[in-house]
């Protein structure tokens, strides 16, 4: 098949794909002249520029605001060069000496313009040409193979000679090796030495000979006709994305052959007798690792936290694998979140009519009916602190193992530190486009996942959002958080007003600082100034707005801050990355102006319950409303204060007269509030991405594209808006298959017991394609004397009436002086204090219970403590948790 598609015109693209048990391979040829368009498929960086010299070569510095990503040899584009105006020509330029905020261009641009300011430069992405070979020619000669597992080097051309050999001995005898059979295996190797000089005399150097590991090969013969879910579900992930790149030329392909093989996950070969086929649907499972085996997935108690798109394809494995399919054996399965139209594209066990359901039933229901024996426990609840009466002690004391199918940290913490505490193991897994990672969390044997974080995202200044953006993003962050306030936070907080006024206001009184001002401030115009009764009021607010948001603020901080401002060592206040801001006037011809004002009246009136007319629609009614509001003459002021400190967090400052202020609002609010009906209540709207229909996001893209234009910014499309200011994370099914067939072929090891150096954490990019596996790191062991622990341990003391002196005793015949004894956030003993002296007789359970206040669960057989204590030279030492079991 292969010479036939390479030699085809044009050529087809052509892959490979075996998986034998635990072993896999995969072989790609695209044709001889296979342009990748896009080799990573990350946004090209752009830099801010701040410099550019006249000289050849062209030094180009650019603002220290993030590191320059250029190579030397790549290429970029200029645009938006104030003075040099001949780079903004569109021509690709080479560079060279990149270095972290500068690099100099292959040009001479000493006979041009003078540098002034501004400019943008962007990495230019060059297309790259593979040209593939067909498969008969690779197999002598298969080049560098695609590595994932640096701990086993030499692998990959082992499994190279053993895919060949196992083709040769299925046509010697007409059927794969047999489980159990040691002749068959004995077969396989002799055949495997012959290819191996074979395909070593044919390469002509191009593959060296092996040294073959026949214990490697007779497992591969003993295993090769069994068939496992997870090993099918990765490569086929694999397999799908490198389908995707031979049609769009997006992402770098393979080139040519992958091997992969999770051997350390059968911890011994089955015996004959085990791995015999017993007529179900395991026999495939059954081959590679034993009925007895199986037995135990059966009777797994696991607990899958999440059933989105992770959740969904763990169900499917884990019902696929048998797991939990048994008498005793129990799949529980939660998520608090209901179906949306925007999951159905990755989340492949929900259907249309399936919106607005629970992720976890429909999802558990659509598991059990791929497998009907799966015994499953769906329940609709955020695993957290407010639901440990149902995540109690006896249901973490149950369970075999955690799989994480979350998309955000905190959760995953928390899940971490419950496993943690319980002592159980944790499956970790999460995806980011092409990007997938897993991480094996093992009682004792691994660190846990909280042990190392990511470092926080970047956020960008409250100023640079909110007064000096110079990217779309700030742009489209201004404009979610200014619709939040319009359509929700401030019509809640009127609400919250109108529901109990003598509350509100004595709560206000109280704080009385400048967040409450400003939020009195907005109830006041909602109830007063910005009330609307009619459509018609609503479009002049709408217009009004526009004029606050795009003419009067942006011709304040120009009045401010004029173009030829310095900062206060002299320098130009609007230098890199502050881009001069123009105003700009309402034009109803223009289309972007009507878009605002048009969902901002709508979304307006849902606001105030107001019914929609007809005319709403129609774009020349609304223009005729939206011109006839005559916009006032804009007044500068000179008492305005703009925040440009970088390391404010708020744009509201409090003041001394505050209270006073906040005083005459809540005089103003009380009339108001007085001529309403007393049922009048606002509608709070929640921003909602995925509905086309609700002007949410079209009032959201307008918002950014209008101060996108004011500040000479790169406008975006609705879609690329929703991206943005949705906060949507990239998913896409290939790398959710491959990610969660890693973490099941891990599980397999859990289960069997595995040693630190079987388990691997996994990074993976399929754009690249780049997999690299990793040992986990063990947990960090403390010793004192001839003690040793980690954060697996917890120490136990078991005694219905141990006194606070009869804990402090076991802590001295350890060595270890306590000096401390906290429960919860509350301190109940320590030696500094005299009055804590009367509490050395009494019992534990009395003293936390009467001074930390500590309520116990009826089910709850233990209560924590934490105990710090000194060594002999009075150093601290960090010692476990203290359980006291009192039942």
């Amino acid at each position: 098949y292969d010479s036939f598609c390479h030699a085809h015109q044009p050529p087809i693209a052509f892959i490979r794909a075996d998986t034998r048990g635990l072993f896999a391979q995969v072989f790609c040829d695209f044709g001889p002249d296979f342009v990748v368009n896009d080799v990573d498929g990350e946004e090209p960086q752009v830099g801010i520029v701040s410099s550019i010299s006249n000289s050849g070569p062209a030094l180009v510095t650019c603002v220290e605001e993030e590191r320059l990503e250029f190579q030397d040899g790549e290429l970029v584009q200029f645009r938006e060069v104030e003075g040099m105006s001949e780079l903004n020509d569109g021509k690709p330029r080479r560079v060279k000496n990149v270095k972290a905020y500068s690099f100099e261009l292959e040009e001479d641009t000493t006979n041009l313009k003078k540098y002034i300011s501004g400019g943008l430069v962007t990495k230019v992405k060059e297309p790259k040409t593979l040209s593939f070979r067909p498969l008969a020619d690779c197999m002598a000669d298969p080049g560098d193979f695609l590595l994932c597992d640096f701990a086993k080097l030499e692998r990959p051309a082992l499994l190279h000679v053993a895919f060949s050999a196992l083709d040769e001995f299925v046509k010697r005898n007409g059927a794969m090796p047999r489980p159990g059979k040691t002749s068959d295996q004995d077969d396989f190797v002799k055949i495997c030495h012959e290819v191996n000089a074979s395909l070593s005399q044919q390469s002509k150097g191009g593959f060296q000979k092996q040294e073959l590991d026949e214990e490697v090969l007779k497992v591969f013969a003993a295993v090769s006709s069994g068939d496992l879910s997870p090993m099918a579900t990765f490569v086929g992930g694999i397999v799908a994305q490198e389908a995707l790149k031979a049609c769009s030329g997006k992402f770098h392909p393979i080139f040519q052959f992958f091997y992969f093989d999770s051997a350390e996950s059968l911890m011994e070969v089955p015996s004959p007798e085990d791995c015999q086929p017993t007529g179900s649907r395991y026999d495939g499972q059954i081959a590679v690792f034993g009925q007895k085996f199986q037995q135990k997935l059966e009777q797994l108690n696991a607990f899958v936290v999440g059933a989105g798109a992770l959740g969904c394809e763990f169900l499917k494995l884990l019902a696929m694998m048998g797991v939990s399919c048994g008498k005793d054996g129990q799949l529980s399965v939660t998520d608090d979140d209901t179906i949306e139209k925007s999951n159905l594209s990755r989340q492949f066990l929900f259907r249309q009519n399936d919106i607005g359901r629970s992720k976890s039933e429909v999802a558990g229901r659509a598991a059990q009916g791929m497998n009907p024996a799966l015994k499953l426990n769906s329940l609709q609840n955020r695993v957290c602190p407010e639901t440990e009466d149902v995540f109690n002690d006896s249901f973490w004391e149950g369970l075999d193992v955690v799989i994480n199918a979350l998309d955000n940290v905190k959760a995953r913490l928390y899940v971490d530190m419950r496993c943690v505490y319980f002592a159980k193991p944790l499956l970790e897994s999460g995806t980011l486009g092409p990007k997938c990672n897993t991480q094996v969390v093992v009682p004792g044997l691994t660190e846990n996942y909280g042990a190392s974080r990511d470092p926080p995202e970047k956020q960008a200044p409250m100023c640079t959002i909110h007064s000096f953006p110079h990217n779309i993003d700030h742009c489209l962050a201004w404009a979610r958080s200014e619709f939040e306030g319009h359509v929700e936070k401030n019509p809640a907080e009127v609400n919250a007003y109108l529901d109990d006024p003598n509350a509100y206001s004595s709560n206000a009184l109280k704080q009385a600082d400048g967040q409450t001002k400003e939020q009195l401030e907005q109830v006041v115009d909602a109830l007063g100034k910005s009330k609307c009764q009619t459509f018609s009021e609503c479009v002049v607010w709408a217009r009004r707005v526009f004029d606050e948001y795009f003419y009067n603020r942006v011709s304040q901080l120009v009045y401010t801050f004029p173009e030829d401002a310095k900062t206060s060592n002299g320098s130009p206040f609007w230098s890199p990355p502050k881009r001069f801001p123009r105003a700009i006037k309402f034009d109803c011809k223009d289309p972007a102006h009507m878009m605002f004002v048009r969902s901002a009246s709508i979304l307006r009136a849902q606001v105030y319950r107001i019914q929609l007319p007809d005319w709403c629609s129609d774009e020349q009614q609304l223009q005729q409303a939206a011109d006839s509001y005559k916009t006032p003459e804009f007044q500068p002021r000179s008492d305005v204060k703009i925040e440009t400190d970088p390391k404010a967090t708020s744009r509201v400052s409090s003041s001394l007269d505050d209270s006073s202020v906040v005083e005459n609002l809540l005089k103003q609010l009380e009339p108001l509030g007085g001529e309403l009906d007393a049922k009048f209540r606002l509608e709070p709207i929640t921003f909602e991405k995925d509905d086309d229909t609700n002007h949410h996001m079209e009032l959201i893209t307008s918002m950014a594209n209008l101060r996108a234009r004011c500040y000479s910014i790169q406008e975006v499309d609705k879609l690329q808006a929703k991206l943005i200011a949705g906060r949507i994370i990239p998913a896409i099914a290939t790398s959710t298959a491959v990610v969660t067939g890693l973490v099941c072929l891990e599980l397999l090891k859990v289960i069997g017991g595995a040693k630190v150096e079987a388990y691997r954490n996994t990074f993976g990019n399929l754009s690249l394609p780049l997999f690299a596996m990793a040992e986990p790191i063990p947990p960090k062991v403390f010793k004192y004397k001839d003690m040793s622990w980690s954060l697996w341990d917890r120490w136990i003391i078991e005694g219905v009436d141990l006194t606070v002196q009869g804990l402090l005793d076991w802590f001295t015949a350890k060595g270890l002086t306590p000096y401390s004894i906290s429960a919860g956030p509350s301190l109940v003993w320590n030696s500094l204090f005299p009055k804590h002296k009367e509490r050395l007789g009494k019992p534990v359970l009395e003293v936390v219970q009467t001074f930390a206040k500590l309520e116990i669960p009826a089910d709850r057989k233990h209560f924590d403590l934490v105990v710090a204590v000194e060594d002999d030279d009075g150093e601290d030492i960090d010692i476990p948790l203290v359980s006291v079991k009192f039942k």
